[in-house]
């Protein structure tokens, strides 16, 4: 039987819409004919990107929010709910930062509140109140942005691996529950893409110019991710790893696990000792 494309003419939500991969979001989604409420807890940038979509033709409203709090998640939707006329039937939980650099027992507890605050309660709460309004429509999709590192456990990133790594289980749980409901689900997985992430993450100056390095040399456009994962979407295909280097992660880790680790650990210390020189 045919199912209209979700992305097509959507009325989206997308949740760190400031600037990269949710900007990138939110300008496929516009070009698709959809209306956009681009959230951001920067409302300045929120309002750049507004005016990107505007001037496009497109159509779209910025709202401040921190996803890290649950009230603010809320009036989210019923801002969007006013504007669009009704509820979202696509909503992009993007919002999240970078943390890294520092081995498990150094990260300061403040950091992992930080992170766990807004890469996991954020998607955590972007589902709790969006989900059950999708379900009741009975159309449309979710995307969360989750990362290679919800996989992949390398190390000095404690903080971000285990929080993508919960926001994967998150999506999977999700799409299991909203199976036959007519509710696409889509878990994001990649490796370096071109955004500030690095930049504004709290992550340490040696570790974050390799990180930049890494990502100037190997990341690739949040625009070409975003279309890969809206495509995917409109397939409701759950897993995205728009890269080689995630895939073959992803094989790596499940096939030969051990070897993985230790490679893995290898790694790490070979970056401590490169962040500290």
């Amino acid at each position: 039987m045919f199912r209209k494309k979700v992305t097509k003419q959507a009325s989206a939500v997308v949740t760190g819409a400031g600037s990269g991969i949710g900007r990138a979001f939110a300008l496929e989604i516009a070009k698709r004919g959809g209306r956009v409420v681009c959230s951001d807890i920067n409302l300045a940038a929120a309002e750049e990107t507004v005016s990107l979509i505007n001037a496009a033709g497109g159509q779209a409203l910025a709202v401040k929010c921190d996803v890290s709090g649950l009230a603010s998640v809320e009036n989210l939707a019923v801002e969007s709910e006013h504007w669009f006329g009704g509820p979202a039937d696509l909503v992009v939980n993007n919002a999240g930062v970078g943390i890294g650099g520092r081995p498990i027992g150094e990260i300061p507890i403040e950091d992992w509140q930080w992170t766990v605050g807004v890469n996991l309660w954020g998607v955590v709460h972007g589902c709790h109140v969006f989900a059950p309004r999708l379900r009741a429509l009975g159309r449309g999709g979710i995307i969360n942005v989750c990362s290679t590192a919800s996989f992949a456990a390398a190390p000095l990133m404690g903080p971000y691996n285990v929080t993508k790594a919960a926001v994967l289980a998150l999506s999977e749980t999700l799409k299991a529950e909203l199976a036959g409901t007519g509710v696409n689900v889509t878990a994001l997985c990649p490796t370096f893409v071109k955004t500030n992430i690095v930049r504004d993450g709290r992550i340490p100056a040696g570790t974050s110019k390799m990180g930049s390095k890494l990502m100037e040399w190997t990341g690739v456009s949040p625009e070409s991710v975003a279309i890969t994962t809206l495509d995917a979407l409109d397939r409701n295909q759950l897993y995205v790893l728009p890269q080689f280097d995630a895939r073959m992660v992803w094989r790596l880790k499940r096939f030969a696990p051990v070897s993985y680790n230790r490679g893995s650990g290898i790694i790490g210390r070979l970056m401590a000792r490169g962040a500290a020189t």
